[in-house]
This record gives structure tokens, C-alpha cells and sequence, in this order.
């Protein structure tokens, strides 16, 4: 026996649309393209910025130790921060790579 389709469960409201996403069904006026944000931004322009966040982080941590072990850091502690920083971003930067190299793979598997 098929289950009852339950009307509170439709997805096409209003409630369910994104800014600046338009899609199958989307009435929403002057909506980006698909892939691009309501900026114009897409989303390999967004992961180069990201990239360029990182690297920004990486050469702040670099200037930092630089200057605490030639004495000219004031704070020690606010070395450490920075190079905490960038070692964070370092690790979230290399599981997103690693979890999108397992989607691409998993693409290339599934069977058509």
C-alpha cells in the first residue's frame, strides 16, 4: 500500500527559495544564473579567494616567526595565533580537497 503524500513536505515555497539561486520552478525576479551567487561570484571564483585567504594566512604566520626569532615580536602569544591560523586553515584546506577528490572519484565510478 503506497503512502499518503503529505502536503506539508512540498519544497516550492518561498520559504525554500535561495537569494539569487534560480532553478526549476524559481519565479524569483532578477535571480543570477545558475552557479553564481547574486554577486556575480561563482564558485571557482570563490575558492580562489579562499586560496588567497590561505596563502595570506601562511605568509602572516611566516612574517610573525620571522620577527619573534629575530626579537622584534612584541607578543609571542599573538605568534602562536597566527601560526595556529594558518595551520587550521592548512588542515580544513587539505580535507576539502580530500573530500572532493572522493566525490570526483565517486562520479567517475557510478555506472551510467
Amino acid at each position: 500500500m503506497p503512502l499518503p503524500i503529505d502536503p506539508s513536505m512540498a519544497t516550492m515555497g518561498a520559504e525554500w527559495q535561495l537569494p539569487g539561486v534560480s532553478g526549476v520552478g524559481s519565479d524569483v525576479p532578477g535571480a543570477a544564473g545558475a552557479g553564481e551567487s547574486a554577486g556575480g561570484q561563482g564558485f571557482g571564483d570563490m575558492l580562489a579567494n579562499q586560496v588567497q585567504n590561505l596563502q595570506g594566512l601562511q605568509s602572516d604566520a611566516a612574517q610573525q616567526s620571522t620577527a619573534l626569532a629575530t626579537g622584534q615580536a612584541a607578543d609571542p602569544s599573538q605568534v602562536v595565533m597566527a601560526v595556529e591560523r594558518a595551520r587550521l586553515g592548512m588542515q580544513l584546506a587539505s580535507q576539502i580537497r580530500t573530500k572532493l577528490v572522493e566525490a570526483q572519484q565517486d562520479v567517475f565510478h557510478t555506472q551510467v
